[in-house]
């Protein structure tokens, strides 16, 4: 089967930038975008940025537009999401996944395989 384990939450004070790593195996990483979301209590989840098959093209929601960046290492079957100057709107639990298209990505439909996810907490 298919697993992504994400690793890498934690909690920080706003500012602070923290990265997250996801661990891929059971398929050929390679042949997948693969895109991060995040869910906060009470709230929808929300598609945070996508990296296509080479990593040569990556999306983002405007909400962290210049601030995350999603980026993938085919040789290790891991994808990453640095996330720089949080603020506590950032605060919830990521996930992972793998999909066929970072088109529309923020819904998440053409995403299959998910993670577990990790808690990101930030404080004020």
């Amino acid at each position: 089967q298919v697993r992504l384990v994400e690793s890498g939450g934690g909690s920080v004070q706003a500012g602070e930038p923290l990265t997250l790593s996801c661990a891929v195996s059971g398929y050929t990483y390679s042949y997948y975008c693969m895109g991060w979301f995040r869910q906060a209590p009470g709230k929808e989840r929300e598609g945070v940025a996508c990296i296509s098959r080479s990593g040569t093209s990556t999306f983002y929601t405007n909400h962290v537009k210049g601030r995350f960046t999603i980026s993938r290492d085919n040789a290790k079957n891991a994808v990453y999401l640095q996330m720089d100057n949080l603020n506590p709107e950032d605060t919830g639990m990521y996930y992972c996944a793998a999909g066929s298209s970072c088109s529309r990505f923020s819904g998440g439909h053409d995403f299959g395989a998910w993670g577990q996810g990790t808690q990101v907490t930030i404080s004020s």
